[in-house]
Formats: structure tokens, C-alpha cells, sequence
């Protein structure tokens, strides 16, 4: 293919604007960054409540569980995205639409972050749930014959042990949490795919704009991998697995 790389484009300026192309490729990278850890770390924490609720005999609470995670996990995260940005505010009293519209900085990150959260935690809410099971029924017999209360049983004896056996689950997921946060470029957030979409449309340098992009969603894969062995590794039990 006869082409003409050209990465010097991202030194220059757009037409009009006083920031570097590159400027916006760190500015697409920070966006990237904070939506998926504002929404894994939300998505972890409601999908490990949800998963756990699953698990007890409260039947009400099961079945409400069930039902959240059944939704959100199979509504397309893009529909769910249009869903926060451009309906929520509409189904609001008219000053809560008002304010999620008008006067909330940075709405299409709020709404980018509660769709993610919701579609990620409805998945970590299986993962958490399979992991409890996992874990030997006698467990539960002998926590409850040393006289610990339910919540006692899944804090100190259920939960330790299902968190080690959903771990590596959990990275994979970290990563489709980062890549699909390119979904937000649909409701007006600029993150990294969307300042590569500009760079090109801008510069017409459009291999360089995404192989740039490409190589940041490269790397920070790679750091992530990298932070969630370590965590993996420390929490292995000796002589537990081989």
C-alpha cells in the first residue's frame, strides 16, 4: 500500500483551535480512564451486592435480583446509553430533567457512567453469584454451627473465597469495561475514540489518528492485565492451587 505516514500531524494544531492534536488524544485518553474506573469500581460494588443477594433465601430479594440483572445484562449497552442520556431526563419531575440536561457538569460522562455501570454490573452479579456456589456447601454448615450470623457467614467464609475464584474473571471484565467505553462517543463524550474520529476528520491522517488510538487502548490493556495479576497472585492461597 502506498501511503504516507505522517505522526508529525499530531504536533500540529487544528484549524481554528489553539491545542495540539496530540493534546487531544491525552484529553480523549482521560475521558477513557475516568469513565471505566468510575464505572468498574461502581459496577463491582453493586454487582458484588446483587450477586450475593442471589444466594440467600430471602426470595423477594431473589427474584428482584434476578430480574435486574436479566434487564441490564441484555439490554445492548447502546440502548441503554440513549436510554440515560436522551429519555431519562424526560421521565423526571421538569427540575431534575432540567438539571440532568442543563445544569450537570459534563452530562454525557454522567450518563456514559451510570450505562456502563448498570450493563458491567449485571455481568459481575453473575460472576459474584457463581463464585459463592462455587464455594463447598459444608462451608455454610460449619460457619453457622460456630454461631456466625448470615452476614457474618458471607463476610469472614463465603465472600474470601469466592473473590479468589471470580478474580480472573474479573480482568477480563475490566477490559470490556474499557473498551466499551468507545460506546460513549454516541452521547457526545470525547473520549479516545472520539478525539481519533475528530483528529481524522480534521487532519485526514485518518491510519495515523487510530493507530495512535489503537496503541493507547494497547497499552493501558496491558497495564490493567498487568495490576490484576498482581492482585491475583497476592491474594493465591499456598498450596491451595497449583
Amino acid at each position: 500500500m502506498d501511503y504516507n505516514w505522517n505522526w508529525s500531524i499530531f504536533w500540529e494544531h487544528a484549524p481554528g483551535e489553539s491545542s495540539s492534536y496530540l493534546h487531544w488524544l491525552i484529553t480523549g485518553t482521560s475521558w477513557t480512564l475516568a469513565t471505566t474506573l468510575a464505572a468498574f469500581i461502581l459496577a463491582f460494588l453493586i454487582g458484588g451486592l446483587v450477586g450475593t443477594l442471589r444466594t440467600t433465601t430471602l426470595r423477594p430479594v431473589v427474584w428482584l435480583c434476578n430480574l435486574y440483572t436479566e434487564v441490564f445484562r441484555n439490554i445492548p449497552l447502546l440502548v441503554q446509553m440513549f436510554i440515560c442520556f436522551f429519555v431519562l431526563p424526560e421521565l423526571l419531575p421538569v427540575s431534575a430533567g432540567d438539571y440532568l440536561k442543563q445544569d450537570l457538569p459534563y452530562p454525557s460522562f454522567f450518563s456514559a457512567v451510570v450505562a456502563l455501570t448498570l450493563f458491567t454490573s449485571a455481568k459481575l452479579s453473575e460472576l459474584f453469584k457463581a463464585g459463592i456456589e462455587s464455594v463447598a456447601h459444608g462451608q455454610r454448615g460449619a460457619a453457622l454451627a460456630l454461631g456466625l450470623r448470615p452476614y457474618q457467614m458471607y463476610l469472614q467464609v463465603l465472600l474470601p473465597q469466592a473473590i479468589r475464584v471470580v478474580f480472573p474473571p474479573l480482568t477480563s471484565e475490566a477490559l470490556n469495561t474499557l473498551k466499551n467505553s468507545s460506546v460513549a462517543l454516541t452521547i457526545g463524550l470525547m473520549e479516545l475514540t472520539a478525539q481519533a474520529r475528530n483528529i481524522s476528520e480534521y487532519s485526514f491522517n485518518t491510519f495515523e489518528a487510530f493507530s495512535a488510538a489503537t496503541l493507547i487502548y494497547v497499552v493501558i490493556s496491558l497495564l490493567v492485565t498487568f495490576v490484576m495479576g498482581h492482585i491475583e497472585r497476592s491474594l493465591t492461597i499456598r498450596g491451595a492451587t497449583r
